[in-house]
């Protein structure tokens, strides 16, 4: 007799749909974070010609790429960790039973949500110092730290929630379903994976294509 696959509790899948949305909310931060590369680069771009041709520039290049460049970072945290992008070395740890692999995966992303917290608990009180001093950067434009400081510790947090939602989902799913879940919320990527969306990412190249003909 086969066996029957495991019911997902309702609460369980309340929290799976949780994070989910805020997958997609990272999905969305982290697209806004690549276009700011772009922008990050055309506004160099510009300064450079701008001061070897025409005589000028923005006097504020190194702080506002720089503002830039930190919150671009931070914005791509938490969809990085959704991805299971992050760089990880696990050559001995695939070799592993399942049942203890399960364990150590969640063991990690206890270590890395730790570390999250303080980060994000660091970026809160740097945004509120600013506020309280009214700090502003040494550049031309005068700007308030707090609102370069903010975008970035925007990203920061979002990155903690992600990692909070993930440790609750993997616990409970590795308590009351199959380890194999586990694997595929925190394992590292497989070369299926990563065919996959290598294809998706031509497919909607090509669709892209096909529009602007």
């Amino acid at each position: 007799m086969s066996q029957q696959p495991a019911i997902t509790p309702a609460w369980l899948q309340a929290i799976r749909l949780a994070r989910q949305g805020l997958a997609r909310l990272a999905a969305l931060m982290a697209y806004i974070a690549g276009w700011n590369y772009i922008a990050c680069a055309l506004f160099i771009t510009f300064d450079i010609v701008a001061r070897s041709f025409f005589g000028f520039s923005s006097k504020a290049t190194v702080e506002v790429t720089g503002y830039m460049l930190a919150g671009g970072i931070a914005w791509a945290l938490a969809h990085t960790l959704a991805k299971r992008a992050h760089i990880r070395v696990d050559v001995f740890m695939m070799r592993l039973p399942g049942a203890i692999r399960v364990w150590l995966h969640i063991l990690s992303l206890a270590l890395l949500l730790g570390l999250a917290i303080f980060f994000a608990w660091a970026a809160i009180e740097l945004v509120d110092e600013s506020i309280l001093f009214d700090a502003h950067d040494n550049s031309a434009l005068r700007i308030e730290m707090a609102v370069p400081q903010g975008i970035w510790a925007f990203g920061v947090v979002s990155f903690a929630v992600m990692s909070a939602m993930l440790m609750i989902e993997s616990i409970l799913t590795a308590l009351t379903q199959d380890a194999g879940e586990v694997d595929e919320l925190l394992g590292s990527r497989s070369l299926t994976d990563e065919t996959t969306e290598a294809l998706e990412a031509v497919a909607m190249a090509h669709a892209s294509g096909e529009r602007r003909a």
